[in-house]
C-alpha cells in the first residue's frame, strides 16, 4: 500500500494540489494500523518513509513516539471512525473545490454529469447530488464537531472544507482516488460556467 499510495501523492502533486507541503494522507493497513504522512515534507519527493503510525488518539506510535503528525489527523481519525469501510484517506488542495466553497454554502449540488457516477453508489448522471461545505476551523475539535452534525449529508465518500480543499476515501486507495478525481472535475466544471 506505502508504494502505491507514494505514486498517487506525487501524481496529485504533479497536477497542483499540494502546493507547499499542504495535504496530507493516511491509510489503514492489513493489520489495522493506521498510517498518516507527515507533515512539512514535499510532495514531490514524497517517499515511504514519510509515513508515520499513529495510534487511535492521533499520537505517534512505535518508532514514531514523540513525534507529533499533522493536526489535521484528527479528521482523519473522525473518517475511519464515522465510515468503517473507509481504508484510504486523500486530502487536496486543488484550486476548483476551494473556489466552489466561496461561491457555495453548506453544499455544493451537482447534476447532470456522467462522470459524477464516479462516485461509489451514484448511478446516474440524472441523480442529484449535494457535497457537504464545512466551515474551516484552526481547531480540529470544533471542526470534527461540525463534522459530526453533518455526519447524515456525507454520502459520496467527501467532502469540502471551505477555503480549504477536500477529503475524499474510499475501501479502497483506487475507489479514494476516484473520488477525490470526480469532486475536482465536478467543482472544476461547475467553476468554469
Amino acid at each position: 500500500m506505502k508504494a502505491a499510495l507514494v505514486q498517487v501523492i506525487r501524481t496529485l502533486n504533479a497536477r497542483g494540489w499540494s502546493p507547499a507541503t499542504s495535504t496530507n494522507y493516511s491509510f489503514i493497513d492489513e493489520h489495522h494500523q493506521c498510517w498518516v504522512s507527515r507533515s512539512g515534507v514535499n510532495k514531490a519527493d514524497f517517499t515511504e518513509q514519510d509515513f508515520m503510525s499513529i495510534d487511535a488518539h492521533g499520537v505517534g506510535s512505535g518508532m514514531f513516539h514523540g513525534i507529533k503528525p499533522s493536526d489535521e489527523t484528527q479528521i482523519h481519525l473522525w473518517i475511519y471512525q464515522n465510515f468503517p469501510s473507509a481504508k484510504v484517506v486523500l486530502h487536496s488542495h486543488g484550486k476548483y473545490p476551494v473556489l466552489i466553497s466561496q461561491f457555495n454554502e453548506n453544499f455544493f449540488a451537482v447534476q447532470g454529469y456522467e462522470l459524477q457516477k464516479g462516485f461509489k453508489g451514484c448511478t446516474s448522471h440524472l441523480d442529484s447530488l449535494q457535497i457537504p461545505i464545512i466551515d474551516n476551523h484552526q481547531d480540529m475539535s470544533a471542526l470534527c464537531a461540525e463534522l459530526d452534525t453533518r455526519r447524515a449529508d456525507i454520502l459520496q465518500h467527501c467532502f469540502i472544507i471551505a477555503g480549504h480543499g477536500t477529503y475524499a476515501w474510499g475501501e479502497t486507495l483506487f475507489d479514494a482516488q476516484k473520488h477525490l478525481e470526480t469532486l475536482d472535475y465536478l467543482c472544476e466544471c461547475e467553476f468554469l460556467l
